[in-house]
């Protein structure tokens, strides 16, 4: 992978650039004067990630092609929801609450995880869990430096705490009951949709299907629940022992839950859960 910066960087840029390309395993090359295009052509490599002053954005194959950069999209419009005192069907489901602690072991652009860090305020947390290395690192920037507009989003955002590594093992080296909600999104078989924000994203994802040792460790971790989101007509709720949550009936994806704390009431007649 090639890692360079924009036509006249700051010595800032030029010292993240060079740092990331040694985390990331990657060669650093100046941009003096050429295209990216270019820049690929002359360094051999079809995988490029440029540095800018408050962004990074990855090509793969093409710079003609959409880049991977970290943006809320739909999250933003959630979390300020949120904040102007509506509901969001993961909230609510999750029964998440202030001050709880949440694991997101399915990263990807941290769109969930801006959301219960909007939901658990300052005095909860959101550890955000990716193993995809430069997709954890181009959302980690953002997570630092994206300007949303509303400060209390970009405070959730600063929020959240990002950790490179596969869920199953982090979740394995975790006490018993040390966070009160694990969450599972895991890539979708077949894409929804094939949008700005999805498209990009599946090139460079994880894919790989959620175990039941994965569940087993979150189960024994969690204070409250683990939940997963999948299609609404997937078979994974059946095969990894999650109950189906109530949602609309046009949506096209729902979530499943397994209760670790009866005392929260998730069951029974009245349920939102069946």
């Amino acid at each position: 992978m090639i890692v360079t910066t924009a036509a006249k960087p700051s010595d800032a840029v030029l010292a993240k650039a060079r740092s990331l390309a040694e985390e990331l395993s990657g060669r650093f090359m100046l941009r003096r004067g050429q295209t990216l295009k270019q820049l690929m052509a002359a360094g051999g490599d079809d995988r490029l990630l440029v540095i800018l002053e408050n962004e990074l954005r990855l090509y793969e194959g093409s710079t003609s092609e959409q880049p991977l950069y970290y943006h809320p999209s739909m999250a933003f419009v959630r979390a300020k929801r949120l904040l102007e005192g509506g509901k969001d069907p993961l909230i609510t489901l999750s029964r998440c609450e202030p001050g709880d602690s949440i694991i997101d072991c399915t990263a990807g652009l941290a769109a969930d995880s801006l959301v219960f860090s909007i939901a658990v305020g300052r005095e909860g947390s959101v550890t955000a869990l990716e193993s995809e290395p430069v997709l954890h690192a181009v959302v980690r920037e953002g997570l630092r430096s994206y300007q949303s507009g509303l400060d209390a989003v970009d405070e959730a955002m600063r929020r959240i705490n990002t950790k490179l590594v596969s869920h199953t093992e982090y979740l394995a080296a975790q006490p018993d009951k040390s966070a009160d909600i694990i969450y599972f999104d895991p890539m979708f078989e077949h894409a929804i949709e094939e949008s700005s924000a999805i498209g990009p994203l599946r090139a460079i994802a994880n894919h790989s299907r959620l175990t039941e040792e994965a569940v087993h460790q979150a189960v024994r971790v969690a204070r409250k629940c683990v939940m997963l989101k999948e299609q609404y007509s997937s078979g994974e709720f059946e095969r990894l022992g999650f109950s189906r949550c109530h949602t609309k009936k046009t949506s096209k994806i729902t979530y499943g839950v397994i209760v670790v704390d009866a005392a929260h009431e998730y069951g029974g007649a009245g349920s939102i859960f069946r």
